[in-house]
């Protein structure tokens, strides 16, 4: 019973691993926010180039990922105290992201090795099979109805509404369309569904080598 206890707390955290490592590549997938300013046309309702938003977004962008960066400061977008505490609130979902990714990296990377040396790397298989189905469960809830998906996320990560901004006290929100949010998920369970994928064909490749029961 201990042993299968620890198995899927093994699992587990590969899955957290390979989760957080692609929420920290999401946000650091600046080019998206690039392309949807000519995908959605945000500069038709602001007067600045794409340059100087995307100045404005690295600014936002820093002070939610960087550890260094202590104050919220947009040269050409003001905030007001709920959309500063906002800001702050992922801020600080961020660097969870970053334990739970500093953690699992180093349990990972023992039971990666540990199934490497015993010839096993073919486990691999099924469970990440299993994982492959979580994202599409979140494409299809995405893909009903993305704005209930949007406002249930919020609601789900946050205690507060400071999520809700008004444009008149902060008009950054006027260049973060929703469909924006909605290629970041998309984005992401991109490269989710890549990374298990190639825990699949490891763990195929593994097992042409090895051959044995697939399983947990």
């Amino acid at each position: 019973m201990l042993w299968r206890a620890g198995r899927l707390l093994n699992w587990l955290g590969l899955f957290l691993w390979l989760l957080s490592l692609t929420i920290i590549l999401t946000f650091a997938s600046t080019w998206l926010y690039r392309f949807d300013i000519h995908y959605f046309e945000i500069l038709k309702g602001v007067p600045m180039t794409t340059a100087t938003l995307m100045k404005n977004y690295h600014q936002m962008l820093s002070y939610v990922t960087l550890p260094w960066v202590h104050n919220l400061h947009m040269t050409d977008f003001e905030s007001s105290f709920a959309g500063t505490l906002h800001f702050t609130d992922v801020r600080h979902l961020v660097f969870i992201d970053y334990a739970v990714f500093l953690v699992t990296s180093v349990t990972s990377w023992l039971f990666l090795r540990f199934l490497h040396r015993k010839r096993q790397l073919w486990q691999l298989i099924r469970p990440f099979q299993f994982m492959m189905g979580i994202p599409f469960v979140v494409l299809f809830l995405l893909a009903m109805n993305f704005q209930t998906f949007f406002t249930d996320f919020h609601k789900l990560l946050f205690r507060n509404s400071d999520w809700l901004f008004d444009p008149n006290t902060d008009p950054i929100i006027l260049v973060l369309p929703e469909g924006f949010f909605m290629h970041c998920f998309i984005l992401a369970i991109i490269l989710l569904e890549v990374f298990l994928l190639i825990g699949v064909l490891v763990g195929k490749r593994a097992l042409k080598k090895s051959p044995g029961k697939i399983g947990f």
